[in-house]
């Protein structure tokens, strides 16, 4: 039998990739890291770990009930990691640009969201969405 493949799109086994950052035992190291971690926190419905990996300033008006609602009627099909920029291991903030898809209520959607992370006490933080790119 096959190890359950890793929700984040990596070709890695859940266990050897998001599920230790989900559980605690590990901190991502990047920003598009924690951001694919974040990806499998919603296939998994680990609302807990989207708050706790949220700019703590922002902790405090999570929607838990909002979030959780969401992440339970939709079932996660798949993330694309279009673009980073910055976020690595000594940067203190960054940007990833990525399309997470999920089906809802029978119809195929595809998220597309320009993220920024920011580094604190060495440890990264989803802080937004900004307006994506023009084309």
């Amino acid at each position: 039998m096959s190890a359950l493949k890793c929700h984040c799109g990596s070709e890695l086994p859940f266990a050897e990739c998001c599920e230790p950052f989900l559980t605690g035992a590990a901190i991502p190291k990047t920003a598009e890291v924690l951001m694919r971690s974040r990806y499998s926190a919603y296939a998994s419905l680990n609302i807990p770990y989207l708050k706790t990996t949220l700019w703590p300033k922002n902790q405090q008006t999570f929607d838990t009930a909002a979030v959780s609602e969401w992440a339970r009627t939709s079932h996660w099909t798949g993330l694309k990691i279009l673009e980073t920029e910055k976020g690595q291991e000594t940067d203190r903030d960054g940007t990833v640009l990525f399309e997470a898809r999920y089906l809802s209520a029978g119809t195929l959607n595809t998220h597309r969201e320009l993220s920024r992370f920011r580094k604190k006490s060495g440890r990264w933080f989803y802080v937004e969405a900004l307006d994506l790119p023009s084309n």
